[in-house]
């Protein structure tokens, strides 16, 4: 954010000078011209005046945001990818002194009206259709989803290129023979679940066959969670042909999965490397610290609000941000292998 130093230099004039333009002090001597100067630039570099913010506190105070939840509570305690998230848009919510409530949609029946809000922000995987069966507000901004881009905000990363940061690593270090481990992506409405296409198994399956490298019989499908971790690395395990490596979907998962490796009396990343997804606190504290792909969740979730915020205020073009992910090496699959 731009301070009135900022603003001194670019001016050509003190910093004294500058606080008392911008807060209107009625004292200052200052020719017309240089204060039409001091306030250009401020509006260059998007300074607001403690009034401004302070109005536009009292704007945002007066709004009311609906946060719909695909996870249930436990589903967000045993994989907290999505409670960072969500964690992300309550910290921005509060900053702004913004009121909100929280649905989860595995709660509604389906026909549950969502209204008196003036936007929504949706966290994770929900059909369109879905979403105009529960709710009548307009301004939705998705979060770890983007089901139409020419309609509405999203907030997303980058699944396949993520993916593909990890398995080109694994190449590099010279795994051939390389096993994934996943769950399934799900919308979740009261007594029902739906699947949908995950872009980690998606690009595992195509990136592995453009090497030549595919192996059906590596691949592991479970649910999200550290003990279907646990349990798809021993059925690896009892299956024989064990990978020497394994692209594991989530973290929990992937911490699951070492419990078994080691129970097996294996050792990471000696007989088994592992790179994990999310970069969850956990990771770096795993019995053996996971080599990972770091996902900026909470700034999604902050992301979100912005957007959301920005469509109250009068955006119509839809915009769709797509936050950059990292490849985080640690012990279970560090550099090249001898």
């Amino acid at each position: 954010m731009a301070t009135i130093k900022d603003i001194a230099d670019k001016s050509n004039v003190s910093a004294s000078t500058v606080s008392r333009v911008l807060n209107n002090d009625d004292t200052i001597t200052v020719q017309a011209e240089t204060r039409e100067r001091i306030l250009q630039v401020a509006k260059e570099l998007g300074y607001e005046t403690i009034l401004e913010r302070r109005l536009k506190q009292k704007q945002h105070a007066s709004k009311h945001v609906g946060i719909i939840l695909t996870q249930s509570l436990d589903e967000e305690i045993s994989d907290p990818y999505f409670l960072s998230i969500r964690q992300g848009i309550e910290m921005e919510l509060a900053s702004r002194g913004i009121r909100s409530a929280t649905f989860r949609l595995h709660e509604t029946d389906g026909h549950q009206m969502i209204e008196g809000l003036d936007g929504l922000l949706v966290v994770g995987r929900v059909k369109e259709s879905t979403l105009k069966a529960i709710s009548k507000v307009e301004n939705v901004v998705y979060i770890n989803h983007s089901p139409n881009e020419d309609l509405y905000d999203s907030v997303v990363i980058n699944f396949e290129r993520a993916t593909e940061k990890a398995l080109k690593h694994l190449l590099n270090a010279g795994y051939k023979r390389i096993g994934y481990i996943g769950g399934r992506e799900m919308e979740h409405m009261k007594n029902q679940k739906f699947n949908f296409e995950d872009k980690r198994l998606t690009t595992f399956e195509r990136f592995m066959k453009e090497q030549n490298l595919f192996d059906q019989a590596a691949v592991y499908i479970g649910e999200y969670t550290m003990a279907q971790g646990y349990e798809l690395m021993n059925k690896a395990i009892q299956a024989g042909k064990l990978p020497k490596a394994f692209f594991i979907a989530s973290d929990p998962m992937a911490i699951g999965a070492l419990r078994a490796i080691q129970e097996a009396h294996l050792n990471v990343p000696e007989d088994i490397a592992i790179i994990g997804f999310d970069d969850i606190e956990a990771a770096k504290f795993a019995s053996t610290p996971l080599t990972t792909i770091r996902v900026h969740t909470r700034e999604m979730g902050r992301t979100g609000v912005k957007l959301l915020l920005e469509r109250l205020n009068g955006r119509e073009l839809p915009l769709t941000v797509t936050l950059p992910t990292e490849l985080v090496i640690r012990e279970s699959c560090g550099g090249k292998r001898n």
